[in-house]
This record gives structure tokens, C-alpha cells and sequence, in this order.
């Protein structure tokens, strides 16, 4: 267990502020930036990685999604074209999901 810079797990300012009002409680990466029992502060608020799990693409669905902050998985993989130039969706490709709970 350590505590970690929010930042490493949250990539920007509005997901820190998501997680803040409970509309994220996950992320996945494409690679692994915490581990289970890691912790991180926003504000006030300390949050607890609960989970942390390699997966693919392909395994998202749309309850992944929500818990990003998205509304359903389309709505995730155009959040995803936005963000990164050039990103191809490819069920295949592995990432790690960060899961995190307010402690």
C-alpha cells in the first residue's frame, strides 16, 4: 500500500472532479498505475484502490461506461477517439482497470 498522486490513477482535473461527486468510480488504463490498497487524496477525500484488473476491451460494457462517467459504451469509445489521436477501437487490446472506493 502507498499513497499515490491522484493524477496517476485520475488523468485530468474534470475526472478528479468526477470521482469527487461519486459519477467515477473507475478507470481503465492501458497500463497499470496503482495497486490494490494504494490510496490517493483529492481535496479532503481520501479514495482506496479496491481493485485493480487486466482485461481487454472487448470485456467493457456499458456498466463500465457509467462507472467513467459515460453513459453507455459508445459513449465511451467516442470519449476515447476524443482523447487519443489516432486511437482504433480493438476488442483485443488489453487495459487495466482501476477500481476505487471513497474511504
Amino acid at each position: 500500500m502507498a499513497e499515490i498522486d491522484a493524477g496517476e490513477v485520475l488523468p485530468n482535473d474534470r475526472m478528479e472532479q468526477q470521482a469527487l461527486e461519486g459519477e467515477v468510480t473507475q478507470i481503465h488504463r492501458g497500463h497499470q498505475y496503482a495497486d490494490e490498497g494504494d490510496t490517493f487524496t483529492i481535496g479532503d477525500e481520501t479514495f482506496e484502490v479496491v481493485d485493480v484488473t487486466h482485461r481487454t476491451l472487448g470485456d467493457l460494457t456499458d456498466e463500465d461506461a457509467r462507472a467513467e462517467g459515460v453513459d453507455d459504451l459508445e459513449g465511451y469509445r467516442q470519449l476515447l477517439d476524443r482523447a487519443h489521436p489516432n486511437f482504433e477501437w480493438d476488442d483485443g487490446s488489453e487495459v487495466v482497470r482501476h477500481r476505487f472506493e471513497r474511504r
